[in-house]
């Protein structure tokens, strides 16, 4: 086959969140790989509520470029090795996740290729943002054995994770936060969450925080940003531990462009309890990716964790799947899986 297919960005929404017409389905000339790449022809790939920001036009410092219309959309993705250079590395054959989603073949540079081998017993875990959680409670907050830990967006690919990460870290209480009381439900009865938070409910955020943690937080893993991050650190404990993993208030805005997300705190209280506040990138931990995946996948052959996830069938489905993730229909991740 000389042909494959591409979801690409067509226009920049003016107003409000990206929606299915923003995007378009192209069927174009499979890539060629060069001297030293890998050509892969994909079969899972996820859908990240964060890619938002790509679309309206990125932030300075962010790990991947903007998005710009007629350009495919990236993101995670698992697929078989097609064609591979000689020498080390990938064979064809060989199952391998990279950041070339949202089509059905990529050309991707080998060292860009990471091999999956047999340590997850389902290699779509491999989409799972795990490693973002596990890096940010071991290394950002360094939790310890009986903390109390309040995850916002715990219902999110992140969060859905986190919760789980933190019960098997030796966390004493956690809770979590979301935009339903169904998904609340799911939160506490599903994945092991002491308590879960509504926003947008008839009880404000922070008095329902008040009464989840009467004592106050520990650690806080932050995915929302916005008025939850204000709320969360008004119950930080002296010394607790603060971690800005996200920012979907600002990202998931619709009168925004998903490129920023701004609050309001008080500095003062800050420092005379000495609540640490981190901006967190796992990248800037990589020894953490292999040892989450050895933890991972011993976890889930123990049954100890599970992997919350939507999968839904055909790339016709993606760019209306885009739109669920930011509309926060699902639990958990969503990956998109090809024939």
């Amino acid at each position: 086959m000389s042909t494959h297919r591409e979801i690409r960005l067509r226009t920049r929404p003016e107003h409000g969140l990206p929606a299915p017409e923003h995007f378009e389905l192209v069927t174009t000339a499979r890539p060629v790989p060069g001297p030293g790449d890998v050509l892969v022809r994909n079969r899972w790939f996820a859908v990240p509520a964060a890619l938002r920001t790509l679309i309206g036009g990125g932030v300075k410092g962010a790990p991947f470029p903007p998005v710009e219309p007629g350009d495919p959309l990236i993101g995670p993705a698992v697929g078989e090795v097609v064609s591979a250079p000689d020498g080390a590395g990938p064979r064809p054959g060989e199952l391998v996740a990279h950041w070339q989603g949202w089509r059905d073949y990529a050309a991707v540079p080998v060292a860009a290729c990471t091999p999956l081998g047999d340590e997850l017993p389902d290699p779509v875990a491999h989409l799972s943002q795990g490693w973002t959680a596990y890096a940010a409670l071991t290394r950002g907050a360094e939790i310890r054995a009986g903390d109390t830990v309040l995850v916002t967006g715990g219902a999110g690919a992140v969060g859905t994770m986190a919760g789980q990460i933190a019960r098997l870290l030796g966390a004493g209480r956690v809770i979590g936060s979301t935009g339903s009381p169904a998904k609340a439900e799911r939160l506490v009865t599903e994945l092991g969450y002491d308590a879960a938070l509504v926003r947008g409910g008839p009880t404000p955020f922070a008095a329902q925080l008040a009464e989840a943690a009467p004592e106050g937080i520990d650690v806080l893993v932050d995915l929302v940003g916005g008025d939850q991050l204000s709320a969360a650190l008004a119950a930080a404990r002296p010394g607790a531990r603060a971690v800005l993993v996200g920012a979907l208030s600002g990202q998931l805005d619709p009168e925004g462009a998903g490129n920023e997300a701004r609050v309001e705190l008080d500095s003062l209280a800050l420092i005379l309890d000495r609540v640490t506040l981190r901006g967190f990138s796992p990248l800037d931990h990589p020894e953490t990716e292999p040892e989450w995946r050895t933890r991972f996948g011993d976890w889930l052959r123990a049954g100890t964790i599970t992997f919350p996830h939507v999968r839904l069938a055909g790339m016709d489905r993606a760019a209306e799947a885009l739109r669920e993730v930011m509309e926060g229909r699902h639990l958990g991740a969503v990956v998109v899986e090809l024939g």
